[in-house]
């Protein structure tokens, strides 16, 4: 377990504690003087998928025009109201004027016919593996009963994932002034896909896709591409947006990259600029398991409740990404927010932290957990709970 000295705080080597951790993580831009490849974006950003650290990032909240990058939330809303029995993939949904093919010239489709009895699961693989915008309002209407309620959705999510600079007006991403986003959000939408639609994710690996028996093939180049394991995601260009793609991949280790280059000047540029960004990232850096879900790191006294003690931890497991070969130097102390704990304390309740050093910077923050819950306790516990703090505090 991880020791706490009399100040709050005690510095130790974790060698041998590596196990495993998550979304309790901090970890943003690191500073370890290891220089990118020079990428030709406006905006880009690698993202390690498990611990959310940044690895390198030009302009990455920048705003920009999405394209059909906003297929990604539209997979995602379509995703969560499958896994909630809202829709279902053997649904037939009818196509209607206003998701007809012809509506969308020189731009990407499914070749939708109007009248015609489309699966949700057709639709589904025409919005991400050929990036129809007729089967994104297809779906769009089918799941929320007008594409206006569906955009409301796709911005609750936006909403709940904290993202910063993206607001969506449609389902399918032709340029609107009020539509955009940036690197980093795109990052986190990939990200969310990944983790909370496994399902969905599992689309975004399809190389083609044939429908009304025309054979269309999955935008991403990189799917192609045997030098490394890229499993998705998406790509999206209009004439104001550039080129655009947000791509993830894996290694031997299970180390999973997500890169976004946004505004890339060529349809070929964007797969080479991604590409640069997953190589280095993968030759540089590894992603380590720190803290284990519901493993002590600690067992702190707890003062007015109805247990003596609580043990200290995470609920889910985290993770921190170090440049390779520094694993032995990474450094953990931990800090509570207060001195003496004091119930009530909720089961998951942070009530303090667990920083990662390395080279003398900090480098990573985990929350610390209560992973118990402890009630408040009688009258006579409290009465002498409160004599030993008094005491305390004169010393």
């Amino acid at each position: 377990m991880l020791k706490q000295s009399a100040k709050l705080t005690k510095t130790v080597l974790l060698s041998g504690m590596l196990a495993a951790s998550s979304a309790a993580i901090a970890q943003e831009e690191m500073q370890y003087g290891i220089t990118p490849p020079q990428v030709n974006a406006q905006t880009y950003i690698l993202m390690d998928y498990y611990s959310g650290a940044v690895l390198a990032a030009l302009n990455p909240d920048q705003r920009q025009y999405p394209a059909s990058l906003t297929k990604m939330m539209t997979s995602y809303v379509v995703g969560q109201a499958l896994r909630q029995g809202k829709i279902h993939n053997t649904d037939m949904v009818t196509i209607g004027e206003s998701a007809w093919g012809r509506n969308f010239p020189d731009s990407s489709k499914m070749f939708l016919n109007l009248n015609q009895q489309v699966s949700v699961q057709d639709l589904n693989k025409g919005v991400i593996i050929v990036s129809g915008n007729d089967a994104s309002v297809a779906l769009a209407e089918h799941t929320s009963g007008t594409v206006l309620n569906f955009v409301d959705t796709m911005n609750q999510y936006v909403q709940q994932f904290g993202l910063k600079n993206t607001n969506f007006t449609t389902p399918h991403g032709l340029d609107d002034p009020n539509q955009y986003s940036s690197a980093r959000d795109m990052a986190i939408i990939g990200a969310h896909i990944i983790r909370d639609t496994p399902e969905e994710y599992k689309i975004y690996a399809e190389k083609e896709f044939t429908f009304n028996k025309i054979k269309q093939p999955n935008r991403n180049g990189l799917l192609w591409d045997k030098t490394m394991n890229v499993d998705g995601m998406k790509t999206g260009h209009t004439s104001q947006a550039g080129y655009n793609l947000v791509a993830s991949a894996t290694n031997p280790s299970n180390m999973r990259l997500i890169s976004v280059v946004m505004g890339v000047p060529t349809y070929k540029g964007r797969e080479v600029e991604s590409k640069k960004l997953l190589q280095w990232g993968f030759a540089n850096f590894e992603t380590l398991k720190t803290l284990e879900a519901n493993k002590e790191v600690s067992e702190q006294p707890v003062y007015y409740g109805d247990e003596g003690s609580v043990k200290l931890g995470v609920l889910q497991d985290s993770f921190i990404t170090v440049p390779k070969g520094k694993k032995a130097e990474l450094k953990a102390r931990y800090e509570l927010d207060n001195k003496y704990l004091q119930a009530p304390l909720a089961k998951g309740q942070v009530v303090g932290k667990v920083i990662y050093q390395l080279d003398g910077k900090d480098v990573a923050v985990v929350n610390l957990q209560a992973m118990q819950e402890v009630k408040e306790g009688g009258f006579f516990g409290n009465a002498w709970d409160w004599l030993v703090l008094t005491v305390k505090s004169l010393f």
